[in-house]
């Protein structure tokens, strides 16, 4: 069966604003320790083989390998629950201190179990000192909630539409994207020029040049884990030939063959 690492990311987004939408206290959420101490107490191997069953690959940034322009001197802060623990005491975060955790109530391309990937991170973050309420709605008001910033952790992802990697990094992290898909609320303006300045720029060496600046910047700020790119699946007979399968979704069958 033809496989190929799909052109998708399954992702947590933090919110980051200092105060979320209909809650009455700071955000732990809006502080750089926090998000990185929640980064680093992530298994992520651990949730690609319960929750991919195999079927994903890990995600370091914030697209997939396969688009251009991505920065593969980016590394994962390594897994380190005890460092994690370190963070939040430095942050001045309490023992027991609980966030939300946005679970989608349905199967994505990015996500086949978004319900089991929370209980996982749940576990997770316990092990830091961090309770972490899971929260879930109907798939629509799940998405019109966190537009509105109401979410905390939250669990979403994305499928490439068109291969430019503004459709990651503008669409899901600019700050154009404030009431849109930017789930994380974070507007980083030397972020947010740089990705302008690629999209306008039409020598694609100089827009690569660009977004990888923007790709270190957005790992250095830990809006979101990437948590991983899930493998994509064409069933079909052995005798189809030359079939490739698309990084859209949308298949082409020029020069298919049946032998």
């Amino acid at each position: 069966m033809p496989d190929q690492a799909g052109f998708n990311l399954g992702y947590i987004a933090y919110n980051v604003m200092p105060q979320i939408k209909g809650e009455d206290h700071p955000n732990p959420l809006a502080q750089l320790k926090v998000r990185q101490a929640l980064d680093m107490a992530v298994n992520k191997q651990q949730i690609i083989d319960s929750v991919y069953q195999g079927a994903g690959q890990l995600a370091v940034n914030a697209m997939p390998p396969t688009q251009w322009s991505y920065d593969t001197t980016i590394k994962d802060a390594k897994y380190d629950p005890e460092k994690a623990r370190q963070l939040l005491k430095e942050a001045g975060i309490k023992e027991g201190t609980e966030i939300t955790l946005w679970a989608m109530p349905v199967q994505r391309p990015y996500n086949p179990n978004a319900k089991l990937m929370a209980e996982m991170l749940q576990a997770d973050w316990k092990k830091i000192g961090i309770s972490a309420k899971i929260v879930s709605y109907e798939w629509g008001e799940y998405i019109k909630r966190a537009k509105n910033g109401e979410n905390g952790a939250m669990l979403i992802g994305w499928s490439g539409d068109n291969g430019d990697p503004d459709n990651w990094l503008g669409t899901l992290f600019g700050c154009d994207a404030l009431n849109g898909n930017n789930f994380a609320k974070w507007c980083d303006k030397p972020f947010d020029t740089l990705i302008h300045q690629a999209k306008q720029t039409p020598d694609q060496a100089k827009r690569t040049e660009l977004y990888k600046q923007a790709q270190h910047l957005l790992k250095d700020a830990v809006p979101m884990t990437p948590i991983a790119h899930s493998t994509v699946y064409q069933p079909m007979r052995t005798s189809v030939q030359d079939f490739k399968i698309s990084p859209f979704g949308l298949n082409s069958f020029y020069g298919v063959s049946v032998k």
